[in-house]
């Protein structure tokens, strides 16, 4: 779990509810993820600054860099990846 690390992590999830705050301010963006795979998984509550991927939104696929700290995981600056949607994807040709 993600509770027994000490040091940087990278955390996989989709992002769940909605998004709040700016991450070019103090308080940073606010958001929660789930493990992809799991409908029943642990919310983990999320703060980060930097720049924001413009497919970054609810529902999003994504990888961020940081560490847990009192129940918060605290991003590092600009680690926000977002995975690119499945119809993004190159579309086979039928000849």
């Amino acid at each position: 779990t993600l509770a027994g690390h000490t040091g940087d992590v990278a955390l996989v999830g989709k992002v769940v509810g909605s998004p709040r705050g700016n991450a070019h301010t103090d308080g940073g963006l606010r958001f929660r993820i789930k493990d992809i795979g799991r409908a029943t998984a642990a919310r983990v509550p999320v703060v980060y600054h930097g720049s924001v991927p413009d497919l970054f939104k609810t529902g999003s696929d994504i990888t961020v860099d940081g560490r847990l700290r009192n129940g918060v995981f605290v991003a590092k600056r600009d680690s926000l990846i977002t995975k690119c949607p499945d119809h993004y994807a190159g579309k086979s040709s039928k000849t």
